[in-house]
């Protein structure tokens, strides 16, 4: 069997050519897909969107770009507006065409929503300690979050569920305490009988696609965001 001829210098030019169009292509892309906060016209977050969308709608005059001006100043931009500012204070990825050179937004404003979307209240840590006022159930005392956990009223392995129902908020030692005791029986007694929140969240957004800096002033991106397994 004859071996395989190698590629003709023509043949590994038109390769290498087509890997670069590729890859130009991809770096090209990838910023119309980065996540951008989107907040309602009364300033409040209420979603994100793809950067490819949030052009779209600034474009259509639906929305305004928010700019950080630092100091927690912030500054809206309609399309031409923001064309100009772009100009004025460029950054090293821009969105580029044969007659225009405009920065990617970050945070954009809705016009003309004004509403907070109908989401169920998530059953997470900082909820859980919400709703417990950041106070002990068993000794009443009020603590930092950061000495409190999640106690299981009736323990998990004696067949408790991590439900609003029976999770409630603990310092340490009342947890070490109770251990896998139920109240009574380490001699302990609730403060209130634990059960789901009347109340509803003000956000309740996923950060599938990561998140900037600058959102930071309008959601608390905190640890305890994290849904709770039920």
């Amino acid at each position: 069997m004859s071996p395989i001829p190698p590629l003709t210098i023509f043949a590994r030019r038109c390769y290498v050519r087509a890997c670069h169009a590729r890859i130009t292509l991809m770096i090209m892309e990838h910023p119309l897909d980065q996540p951008v906060l989107v907040l309602n016209r009364l300033w409040q977050a209420i979603n994100t969107c793809s950067a490819r969308r949030a052009m779209t709608l600034l474009y259509q005059g639906h929305a305004q770009v928010v700019a950080n001006q630092g100091a927690s100043h912030f500054s809206t931009h309609d399309f031409v507006s923001w064309r100009d500012f772009s100009l004025a204070n460029p950054e090293p990825r821009m969105l580029q065409s044969v007659s225009l050179s405009i920065r990617f937004p970050r945070i954009i404003l809705l016009c003309f929503f004004d509403r907070l979307p109908k989401k169920d209240l998530k059953f997470t840590r900082q909820n859980v300690f919400e709703r417990d006022k950041n106070t002990c159930q068993y000794c009443a005392t009020r603590f930092d979050r950061s000495s409190l956990n999640i106690d299981h009223v009736l323990p998990r392995d004696r067949g408790g569920q991590t439900t609003w129902e029976n999770v409630v908020c603990s310092c340490i030692p009342c947890n070490s305490h109770k251990g896998n005791r139920l109240p009574h029986e380490a001699r302990m007694k609730l403060l209130k009988k634990p059960a789901r929140p009347k109340w509803r969240p003000f956000v309740n957004i996923t950060f599938a696609g990561g998140t900037d800096n600058s959102w930071s002033h309008f959601i608390d991106l905190a640890y305890w965001n994290v849904e709770l397994g039920e």
